[in-house]
């Protein structure tokens, strides 16, 4: 079917509207590559040469960096993995289980979604302070569990498959557990996909809670050990190295990306990778 002219222009917008987005990106990328006394004596030297890797470099010294790295995925990757095993479990029993207080319960999980993260850090600082769960996997995982939107999303997936299908395995006597692990759950990669991305990329750049839990360097995840690098006067006396450390931040997510791209294209349209 040939392009209309109405094709064109959409196309076109979203063209122009890719690369005002892409601009910021490219803009730290370029400000990574310059020296901070470059920066500091021309406001446009990321136009001009020479750029270097000094930047890059003088992270990469930090041995304690690559330790980060490894932080930052197993919590990451950890954290992803139980948040859609508990998300899909909580789910698939608002949505085919019925029980007492059901109604009630999963009011009271849509009601964490209204709950502002500052609320609980006090409390949630004190219980694993007392569990001397503090720098460990342990402390930076467990409280990033509860998932409500994670549970109200997986709920509103499964009530939308066909009944039929669980009733048609309860009649070749299937369990209920393995309806679930080998009939239902298959079906709902896209819903999967969606929250596995969205997990992953909270828990990579969560701040906030690791910077209260994680207090000896060794148990620092990437964001919060190269905040740690940062001088008083990052800003201004070295830009270059703060740009460089944003990218540096973002290089493991986007080689994610590269790798998942279809899925992660599949699950935001809601279709199933080609």
């Amino acid at each position: 079917m040939k392009p209309t002219a109405f094709d064109r222009v959409l196309m076109a917008a979203a063209i122009v509207l890719a690369i005002l987005w892409m601009l910021p990106l490219l803009w730290v990328f370029a400000l990574s590559l310059k020296s901070n006394a470059v920066l500091m004596e021309r406001t446009d030297a990321i136009f001009t040469t020479p750029f270097t890797l000094r930047n890059y470099a003088d992270i990469l010294a930090n041995s304690a960096v690559f330790r980060w790295v490894l932080n930052s995925c197993v919590v990451a990757g950890v954290q992803t993995l139980l948040v859609l095993l508990l998300s899909s479990l909580a789910g698939y029993g608002f949505a085919r289980c019925e029980f007492r207080g059901k109604r009630v319960v999963f009011a009271l999980v849509l009601a964490g979604l209204a709950v502002p993260e500052p609320a609980v850090v006090i409390p949630l600082h004190r219980f694993f302070a007392e569990l001397g769960l503090h720098n460990s996997y342990a402390g930076l995982i467990l409280p990033r569990l509860a998932a409500p939107f994670g549970v109200f999303l997986m709920t509103q997936f499964f009530k939308a498959l066909p009944r039929e299908l669980e009733e048609a395995a309860l009649m070749d006597n299937a369990s209920r557990w393995t309806i679930f692990w080998r009939v239902i759950l298959p079906l709902t990669l896209p819903a999967q996909a969606t929250l596995g991305i969205f997990s992953f990329l909270a828990a990579w750049n969560d701040y906030l809670w690791p910077l209260i839990s994680a207090t000896r360097p060794e148990m620092y995840t990437l964001t919060l050990g190269l905040a740690s690098t940062q001088t008083n006067f990052a800003q201004s006396e070295g830009l270059g190295f703060l740009m460089a450390q944003a990218v540096f931040a973002a290089l493991p997510v986007l080689v994610l990306y590269a790798f998942f791209q279809r899925h992660i294209v599949a699950a935001v349209s809601g279709g199933r990778p080609a």
